[in-house]
């Protein structure tokens, strides 16, 4: 079978023929369909993940396939059925084996494209803001990288959930993706002063921060007392280093949050997310924007999109 792999940190994708996976013990084998592209796919390639596979391997983390295969022990799928998977790897081929225990039914009326820009995003954004920060009706959310794979879905989820949201991305276009996802407020990080525009707004109650950088440092300056903020990713390449007499004086909470650790420790905190969004999917209450979807062969072009950020909510990859 053919998988576009990373034979080399640094380098491009190759590729390759690779032999059929056979699931093991408690896995399931998928015919794949679609995969939703992570900055966390980037950071694999470059090496510096939190995770490091040996080489070489398949990238693809975010997936949606039919059910193709079980391994012994395996009771809870059946074979033609769709699911979606968070894995470390083994998406952008034309199967992949995965855990079973990390395959999601997926709703009848969801597209392929959908479920596989839907996991990540809104799981990451969903816990993010219920269950860690526990954001409530009235509160003013900011948003930073408001446009990209996981900000869109907190500027969605925020609004969803009775927040006021402020939503800061890069440039007119980006913003009007996110105004379309329901902000209330907009502020453009290439030309705006955040601090001051937050500000202006009223200050923020909880901020969600996959940015980090520069940007965190100015949303701490704009936030309300006993405001909660959330570093989930620093796509700035500035990983902030918190003062904490500024967290003393204004009663200011930091919350760490890695939403792939709760597959390890507690599951039930995903599971019950999931359950929750896919309810409002099917209400039609959320709805997935994916900017680009490209065959396997141009992954390394979904790559670079994401690299350059020329891409809006999800960029998509067809098996």
């Amino acid at each position: 079978m053919r998988a576009m792999q990373v034979t080399e940190y640094g380098q491009p994708l190759e590729m390759c023929e690779v032999t059929m996976p056979v699931p093991g013990p408690g896995e399931v084998r998928l015919r794949n369909h679609a995969v939703g592209m992570n900055f966390g796919d980037i950071l694999l390639v470059e090496g510096t993940y939190q995770e490091k596979p040996p080489l070489p391997f398949t990238l693809g983390m975010e997936v949606c396939g039919t059910v193709d295969a079980l391994g012994d022990g395996v009771s809870n799928l059946t074979v033609g059925q769709r699911v979606a998977v968070f894995a470390g790897s083994g998406g952008l081929a034309e199967y992949g084996v995965f855990p079973a225990s990390s395959a999601v039914p997926i709703p009848d009326a969801m597209t392929e494209a959908d479920a596989a820009a839907f996991l990540v995003a809104y799981g990451t954004s969903h816990v993010a803001l219920d269950y860690k920060a526990r954001l409530q009706p009235g509160e003013r959310l900011l948003v930073l990288g408001a446009s990209g794979g996981v900000g869109l879905t907190a500027v969605e989820l925020g609004k969803l959930m009775g927040a006021e949201v402020i939503a800061c991305a890069r440039g007119k276009a980006k913003l009007e993706v996110a105004r379309a996802a329901g902000a209330d407020h907009l502020i453009d990080s290439d030309t705006d002063d955040i601090r001051a525009a937050v500000k202006g707004f009223g200050g923020a109650d909880v901020v969600y921060d996959p940015v980090g950088g520069e940007q965190f440092n100015a949303a701490m300056r704009a936030c309300n007392p006993e405001a909660r903020l959330i570093p989930l990713g620093f796509a700035s390449g500035g990983v902030p280093q918190i003062p904490a007499n500024i967290l003393l004086v204004k009663n200011l909470t930091v919350i760490g949050f890695y939403w792939g650790g709760y597959m390890k420790f507690r599951p039930s905190v995903i599971t019950d997310s999931f359950a929750q969004l896919f309810r409002w999917y099917q209400e039609g209450r959320l709805k997935p924007h994916v900017s680009h979807e490209l065959p396997l062969a141009r992954a390394n072009e979904a790559l670079d999109l994401l690299r350059a950020r020329k891409s809006t909510g999800k960029v998509v990859v067809t098996i």
